[in-house]
């Protein structure tokens, strides 16, 4: 039938696309990074029992007109860094870790409510390191100035703390530092409940002439963390940069050409990474230079840093700039709260929700919705299957609608290929003659095929990229929605003690689904074309084992899917009064064919 053949045309050629990325191209990367990760903490491990270097510069002396690029420290264990300057511990609900007084950094910074792996057990999360150690990780804000203006806070700036004093969400921090022109900077530190940094800078002129002087901020990463290069998600240098709107640099690019937007007002950089994420929120309404770098001189280091146009401080005068930082987690409703508070443009775009931002924010919207009533996003994942299986039922409803009157046609289709023979011409036209005559639209049934692809991709981008799917459990053997089915059956689901080899894993999950579209392809009369046919019969093993690194949540979805699928085929196909297949398809399977009878 052409509708069948359409129909399977358009599936092989998804099957085609979607395995080639996933083993061409996602796999490799995949195990790349797992390598690369295993790498990085052994040589952490090893860094920690090492004697420290010689101290180097703690982040470089200062240069006119652009934001200080910092110099290769030597590396050094995190215990020495910690100890080496003076520091304000940071205690909250959500972070722990400290403020640098030496440049006024944030560059010790902890996620209390993420740990490594799945056992709570495992070391919470790192975000900030020093930059003395191999792995460094800040943000600092500072100032540009001139010989008239003396030696302004940069990233060798000793500030001064009051004794004893802890940054948490009710009590902020307030540094000071006087230079030897009388100016004296106060900068006072707050935090919210969640990952917000508010920082605060009183310039007071005591001195006798103006003081002229520019505020930098940057973000400065030491070596390139180990990412999986994959058009799915972002990570590296990310911001909204004025007319130039969201910007996404990749490590790889920046280190081949800096990115150097131009002169803007308003808007935010920083890094991100997948779950994680380290921004400036530089003051609004003053026109600011941004850049993406790469530095090659001793330690590689990439930084992202804004110069901010020139103010003047007269005599007597104080002025006041606030900066926003934002260190921390990538939550949802989170950072649309930090975007709606603090009226910080396109903000939630730190969430790479790609270019079906349209669907994908939206299924989280509404996976969110049923996880705060079920309290189990792996429920929440079947919910939303059910609501987007209602809003494409018109569309299924003529999908199988089409495929009854094709199935009622098919005599009369044998019947013009038995008279045109191998006039593939003249059966073409009769074949339209006869779906014209009898109201068929024979591509009728591949629409919802089509129509659902972003949907699955848009649920794929979700589970993917979306923290809240992070170590979020099921039920049984999946405690996290975001990874790959764990069990697999080459070692018998885990009841032999030995790992499955990568490309045989093959989990509960992917065997689940692969059999419930096994029944869902059985439904419908197996295709007189032998290709079809057999695209027909491997394509649900083909997917079992191309899901099978797929996050479990998307293999979850789909075997959900599929069964709903099963049922909603044979209603609407009972309603039209057409023969539901699966049980003669399944006979026939197992029905020994009879031996040719000799002549």
């Amino acid at each position: 039938m052409q509708n069948n053949r359409n129909y399977f045309i358009a599936i092989a050629l998804s099957v085609l696309i979607v395995l080639g990325w996933q083993f061409l191209y996602m796999n490799p990367r995949i195990e790349a990074q797992r390598k690369a990760e295993l790498a990085q903490k052994a040589q952490q491990t090893t860094q920690q029992t090492q004697t420290p270097a010689a101290n180097g510069a703690a982040g470089g002396a200062q240069t006119n007109g652009a934001a200080p690029t910092g110099q290769a420290p030597a590396t050094t264990s995190l215990a020495d860094a910690l100890a080496k300057n003076p520091r304000v511990i940071i205690d909250t609900a959500a972070l722990s870790g400290s403020i640098n007084l030496a440049g006024g950094r944030l560059d010790d910074l902890k996620l209390k409510g993420y740990h490594e792996t799945v056992d709570d057990s495992s070391p919470i999360i790192t975000l900030f390191s020093p930059s003395e150690t191999k792995d460094g990780y800040f943000a600092e804000l500072g100032y540009i100035g001139d010989a008239a203006t003396g030696n302004v806070p940069g990233p060798s700036t000793l500030w001064t703390a009051p004794e004893g004093a802890k940054l948490t969400e009710k009590t902020p921090v307030t540094l000071t530092y006087t230079n030897d022109k009388g100016i004296t900077f106060a900068r006072t530190i707050s935090v919210d409940e969640r990952y917000m940094f508010t920082i605060t800078d009183k310039i007071t002129n005591a001195g006798q002439a103006p003081a002229a002087l520019s505020s930098y901020g940057r973000v400065t990463r030491y070596n390139k963390p180990a990412v999986a290069s994959t058009y799915v998600l972002h990570e590296g240098f990310i911001g909204v940069i004025g007319e130039d709107g969201l910007i996404e640099s990749k490590y790889a690019s920046v280190e081949k050409e800096a990115v150097t937007p131009a002169t803007a007002t308003g808007g935010w950089l920083g890094i991100t990474d997948k779950y994680w994420a380290a921004t400036i929120i530089p003051p609004q309404a003053t026109p600011y230079d941004a850049r993406f770098s790469h530095f090659t001189d001793g330690q590689p280091r990439f930084q992202a840093d804004y110069k901010q146009n020139a103010v003047t401080v007269a005599p007597g005068q104080s002025l006041e700039l606030k900066n926003l930082v934002f260190a921390g987690a990538k939550e949802v409703p989170v950072i649309d709260g930090y975007e709606a508070t603090y009226q910080i443009p396109r903000f939630d775009r730190l969430i790479d929700w790609g270019w079906f931002y349209f669907l994908t924010k939206p299924m989280f919207k509404l996976m969110d919705f049923f996880f705060r009533y079920f309290g189990n996003f792996g429920v929440a994942i079947l919910m939303t299957t059910i609501v987007v299986k209602a809003l494409f039922f018109p569309l299924a409803s003529k999908q199988y609608a089409s495929m009854a009157n094709m199935k009622r046609v098919q005599p009369k289709m044998e019947e013009l290929k038995a008279k045109f023979g191998d006039d593939r011409m003249g059966l073409q036209q009769a074949t339209m003659a006869l779906y014209k005559e009898e109201k068929i639209n024979p591509i009728a049934g591949c629409w919802p095929i089509a129509l659902q692809i972003p949907i699955f991709f848009s649920l794929y981008k979700v589970i993917y990229i979306t923290i809240e799917m992070r170590h979020a459990p099921f039920f049984g053997w999946i405690q996290d929605l975001s990874a790959p089915d764990p069990t697999s059956f080459i070692n018998l689901f885990g009841l032999l003690p030995f790992a499955a080899p990568t490309f045989l894993h093959l989990g509960v999950w992917p065997l689940i689904m692969g059999v419930t579209m096994f029944l869902q392809m059985r439904m419908n009369p197996t295709p007189p074309d032998p290709t079809q046919a057999m695209i027909f019969n491997w394509m649900p093993l083909v997917f079992t084992f191309m899901l099978a690194s797929f996050p479990a949540g998307l293999v979850i979805y789909w075997a959900w899917n599929n069964t709903l699928s099963v049922i909603q085929q044979g209603v609407i196909m009972r309603r039209h009064g057409v023969k539901i297949e699966l049980f003669d398809n399944l006979k026939g399977l197992f029905k020994r064919k009879p031996a040719p009878t000799e002549k």
